[in-house]
């Protein structure tokens, strides 16, 4: 049957650096149908789903998609709303905080779905998944295969006529993938004309698929249906027939694996869980496990998505701390502090845990050394990990480079360097190619039968689970049944074992959703009105809230970072107003009086008598001065010479030698003024007491009267300095997350392949930040009235439209940030380092701007802190408005529009 394709690439080749992951693919997908994209992980598969979503950019070559090219704009913007995309990863669009109904509202609105539409459309998908008993679990807090079903309701809410899925079961149960695939095609028989394109690891589910394309180093080998693949092949199953398919080179060496009869070996148990439980506060993981290994026994581990697996196999491996129950290995409670018992067990994790930035080797000399091999065998025993486990090649190669069959042969190199007699394996081939698997395989059987090892492995392939001496079903925290694969299968009347492994899930309760039988009579898709054909207008406010109303949701679900937002302010002012200033009073200080004259004793007097010196106990000698002042206990040290008084009243010029601590400039020039002040005065009081009249030391004097705080206090221009310096700081520190997050988590993904723009997007993560900004400010006024009593003397208004553009500005400097950087730690520092250099140094807080010279000047004008500086200080201390502060409004509303505009350029639609 012929059909016209739903999307056709020509001589396409996408680069990632030097590493091709399409080369020169020239494919049409036919419309209508289920499309399979078959191949391991690295074949490119994501990347030609991603560059027909739309979410990436073509780099070479043509693509049509829905009868038009994808790279050309309108077309693009037309198919953000007739594409559902679901990118890799269990959940990877969906927003862990949000519940499942919100998550679905969010989707719902960003494709201008009315309130009531909305609902409908909510309440029908969650009931064809049989997710309607938790609309409002946290996406968080849902198995695997519930995220997945979720994220399928999330593609599907608009009706597209093209839905692409990548890889939406690695990882999930074979139940939830029963129920996924059940779903999709209930779908498909109410919508015949939707057409579905799928890329899978998993062959047995790619047999269902009308038409397949098999991939391999970035090229397609093949393309049919699964029948005509098979037939070409000359194999019984597709996974025999991609191997067939492969290239020469890459197959060498393969064959079938053949699992030799283990040796009953007595003696006590490898591995024995007795009562083993495990509880998250009022969660209980583990519920009572018990279950016992046999030495060199390969036992499986299989079960539902978050029914406890991987946290037996951490109790099992001192990992995690047992709740009630024991873990023993060879017949001797588990003692995770013990190195011996270390030394017995290697544990493998599902993800890859080792060091990216180490090479193979390295990472083995790492392992080596950490469970303490002898250093004249360390070596050895490196190279025989690499020769063993095929790594010679790629011996000094990082990981992160490497295919991901390598790195799973790595990370089992690594679990067997110290030779344990126990392996602990969590779904070790995940996402891992058939020939890769089988490789991987052959060691685990090799390790078992010839060297012993017991081998106690979790996987989700049922082909692995036939391989497996015994192996255990687990559900909701509790093992289901213990035996051979022929034996579970037979008791459920079946020669399946997948399907008995259904079987006892539905039967313990794990059938949560309906089959394809279940579902309701009518989709989403007919049951409401269809999707609206009027143009959409390209700036939708309803698409900018969606995003504002989901960031804020998020945000006030943190306590962490709301903490961050309100209390974070407060705290630094507080600290800065009363741990900083820059009054210079209390200067401690200690004379050594060698004259002891009257003469002597009034100088000093003085300087007690001054509220700006605290005098200090007597020293005894000029080496004791000097060392007082090295230990910082004086700030200024004074010497009386001998003779002073005579000296004076012969109308001599005695010295009095005053040391003062230069350390700090500032201080010790405010001090200097300070000695003068008192030198002046007592020269004067002393010409008085001689010759009846007061000295005028000169023609004229001068009094000092400050315009501005007249009480010369540093508080009052500390405090609206610290509520420039925090409005800079916090908003884009925390703004700076916004768009880094997405990216980190893959929720960007929503962004790139849905109608929203990129104008919408930077405008609805800002405006949350906003809002918080300016609740942070009005609590900052408070503190400072109510805690400094520093009164706000101009005008309100002016101080209030100048905060909200500085904040504008600001936290659009934050999503700046956050457009350019990869993670939330680069994109945090960035934010802190880049806002508080300028707004220290070249705002005005310590040096006027105006007494800047040359680049110091330039840098101050050029970041809004300087401008905001003029608007706080001026408002509080000033009596400012409008009149005299319009110029400093225009700057900051400058620097919003200039780093909003600069950030939805730097923001791609699509991923290059």
């Amino acid at each position: 049957m012929t059909r016209a394709p739903v999307a056709s690439l020509s001589a396409v080749t996408h680069r990632y650096g030097p590493t091709s992951a399409l080369s020169d693919v020239t494919l049409d997908i036919p419309a209508g149908c289920m499309a399979g994209l078959i191949g391991p992980d690295g074949v490119g598969k994501s990347t030609l789903l991603a560059l027909i979503a739309g979410v990436r950019k073509l780099q070479t070559g043509g693509a049509t998609v829905l009868g038009g090219d994808i790279t050309a704009r309108d077309h693009l913007r037309a198919c953000n709303h007739r594409i559902a995309y679901m990118p890799q990863g269990l959940g990877r669009n969906l927003y862990p905080t949000l519940s499942v109904t919100e998550n679905l509202d969010f989707f719902g609105r960003l494709f201008g779905q009315p309130e009531a539409e909305r609902r409908a459309r909510i309440s029908d998908l969650l009931k064809a998944t049989g997710l309607d008993p938790f609309p409002d679990r946290p996406a968080g807090k849902l198995s695997g295969g519930m995220k997945q079903k979720l994220s399928l309701c999330s593609a599907l809410i608009h009706d597209p006529d093209l839905v692409i899925l990548d890889e939406p079961t690695t990882g999930v149960d074979p139940l939830s993938r029963q129920q996924f695939w059940d779903l999709i095609d209930h779908i498909r028989e109410e919508r015949p004309t939707m057409s579905v394109i799928v890329a899978t690891a998993y062959m047995e589910e790619a047999e269902r698929f009308d038409w397949l394309t098999a991939m391999n180093a970035g090229k397609v080998i093949s393309t049919g249906s699964p029948d005509e693949i098979r037939t070409a092949a000359e194999q019984p199953t597709l996974e025999k027939a991609f191997i067939a398919l492969l290239p020469e080179a890459e197959r060498q060496g393969h064959h079938d694996i053949v699992v030799p009869p283990r040796q009953s070996v007595s003696g006590l148990p490898a591995i024995e869980a007795q009562g083993l439980t495990c509880r998250f506060g009022d969660f209980t993981a583990v519920d009572h496990v018990e279950f016992q290994i046999e030495p060199g026994e390969i036992f499986g581990f299989l079960g539902s998505n978050g029914c406890g697996k991987t946290t037996t196999m951490k109790m099992l491996t001192g990992l995690q701390k047992a709740s009630e129950g024991k873990a023993l290995l060879f017949g001797e409670a588990l003692d995770p502090d013990d190195m011996a018992t270390r030394q017995r067990v290697g544990y493998m994790s599902q993800a890859f845990s080792l060091y990216g930035e180490l090479t193979v080797r390295q990472n083995l000399e790492l392992h080596a050394q950490l469970y303490q091999l002898p250093i004249e065998t360390r070596a050895g025993r490196i190279a025989e990990m690499l020769a063993t486990f095929d790594l010679a090649e790629d011996a000094d190669k990082r990981p992160d480079g490497l295919p991901l069959g390598i790195r799973q042969r790595l990370q089992l190199a690594v679990a067997m360097i110290h030779a344990p007699e126990i392996l602990i394996l969590d779904e070790p081939t995940s996402g891992v190619d058939p020939v890769a698997r089988d490789g991987f395989w052959q060691h685990l059987i090799k390790l078992s039968r010839d060297d012993g090892v017991t081998i106690f492995v979790s996987t989700h392939f049922m082909n692995e689970a036939e391989r497996c001496d015994r192996i255990s079903l687990m559900h909701a925290g509790n093992v289901l049944a213990i035996g051979t694969p022929d034996e579970l299968a037979r008791s459920k009347g079946t020669d399946d074992l997948e399907e008995a492994f259904v079987g006892y899930l539905r039967e313990a309760g794990g059938g949560a959703g309906n089959d394809a039988g279940d579902a309701p009579s009518q989709t989403p898709a007919t049951a409401l009105p269809g999707r609206q054909q009027d143009p959409h207008p390209p700036f939708d406010i309803a698409r900018l809230w969606a995003f504002a109303r989901r960031e804020s949701i998020e945000i006030l679900r943190d306590r962490m970072r709301l903490t961050f937002a309100f209390l974070g302010p407060i705290i630094l002012m507080l600290t800065f107003g009363y741990g900083i200033s820059l009054d210079v009073q209390n200067l401690t200080y200690a004379v050594f009086d060698r004259d002891q004259s009257a003469e002597s004793r009034e100088l000093l007097e003085s300087f007690s008598g001054s509220r700006y010196f605290a005098e200090r106990p007597a020293a005894g000698s000029t080496a004791e001065l000097d060392a007082r002042m090295r230990s910082s206990e004086l700030a200024v040290a004074i010497e009386v010479p001998p003779g002073f008084g005579k000296s004076l009243l012969r109308g001599d010029r005695p010295e009095v030698r005053i040391a003062v601590d230069g350390a700090m400039p500032f201080r010790a020039e405010t001090t200097r003024g300070y000695l003068q002040g008192l030198a002046v005065s007592y020269m004067s009081d002393q010409t008085e007491r001689l010759y009846g009249r007061p000295f005028d030391p000169s023609a004229a004097s001068v009094e000092t009267r400050f315009r501005y705080n007249q009480a010369f206090k540093s508080v009052f221009a500390m405090i609206p300095s610290v509520i420039m310096l925090m409005l800079v700081l916090i908003p884009s520190m925390m703004a700076a997350m916004g768009v880094v997050r997405e990216k980190e988590t893959g929720s960007i993904a929503n962004f790139r392949s849905t109608p929203v723009t990129r104008t919408e997007f930077i405008l609805g993560k800002q405006l949350p930040y906003v809002v918080i900004a300016m609740l942070s400010f009005a609590t900052l006024i408070a503190v400072s009235y109510g805690v400094f009593s520093v009164p706000l003397k101009g005008s309100v208004a002016a101080l209030f439209v100048g905060t909200l553009l500085y904040v504008l500005a600001t936290t659009g400097f934050g999503v700046l940030i956050s457009t350019f950087t990869r993670t939330q730690v680069a994109a945090t520092f960035a934010a802190a380092v880049i806002s508080i250099i300028p707004a220290v140094n070249f705002s005005g807080l310590l040096i006027p701007v105006s007494s800047l010279s040359g680049g110091g000047r330039l840098i101050g004008l050029a970041f809004p802190s300087a401008w905001y500086q003029q608007i706080s200080v001026g408002t509080f201390t000033k009596s400012l408005g409008f009149d005299q502060l319009w110029h400093n409004h225009a700057a900051l509303a400058g620097f919003a529009v200039l780093f909003i505009a600069v950030s939805v350029l730097a923001l791609s639609k699509q991923e290059k």
